[in-house]
């Protein structure tokens, strides 16, 4: 476990420790994809619901995770909005009602689909507001994990690497 103090910036990998921690984990990577890219074009397939970021897709995340087949990826950047209320804020900002899915079951949902795409050997790296990464249940074991407080009123941000086993 590292710690790495930095100044807060809405886009995560731009952050140093945290582009660092991305660029090593990543290092021996293939096929890179990231459900929440943003304005990001760290992964090779990128994908953001909003239509205003320049990414490969523009569609829910679970539905562009479905579009890969079983253990095809090497690696995800999963980087949602930490929070409902970020959450909805994302929806809303498109003109999309958060339904009670998104509410209730998104993260579960979208976290058993990263299981299942990620191939044996493949890693997940996950950004939040806790640790909980993908997780035991689904198979992955934790291998790094990078603490990066931002100071003052603002929440740390928590990095993890996990392995699918």
């Amino acid at each position: 476990m590292e710690r790495s103090w930095a100044m807060p910036n809405m886009a995560t990998f731009s952050i140093k420790p945290i582009k660092k921690f991305v660029e090593a984990e990543l290092a021996s990577c293939e096929l890179v994809i990231d459900p929440f890219a943003r304005e990001s074009r760290v992964a090779d397939i990128t994908n953001d619901i909003n239509p205003a970021f320049d990414t490969d897709y523009n569609i829910d995340a679970l539905e562009f995770l479905q579009t890969f087949e079983h253990d095809s990826v090497d690696a995800i950047l999963f980087d949602p909005p930490y929070s409902l209320r970020q959450l909805k804020e994302c929806y809303n900002g498109i003109g999309n009602p958060l339904t009670q899915r998104e509410s209730r079951q998104f993260y579960s949902d979208i976290k058993k689909e990263i299981a299942r795409v990620v191939r044996n050997g493949g890693k997940v790296l996950s950004f939040g507001w806790n640790s909980g990464g993908i997780g035991k249940n689904l198979g992955f074991e934790l291998t790094h994990v990078l603490l990066v407080p931002h100071g003052g009123p603002h929440h740390d941000t928590i990095c993890v690497s996990e392995m699918k086993r």
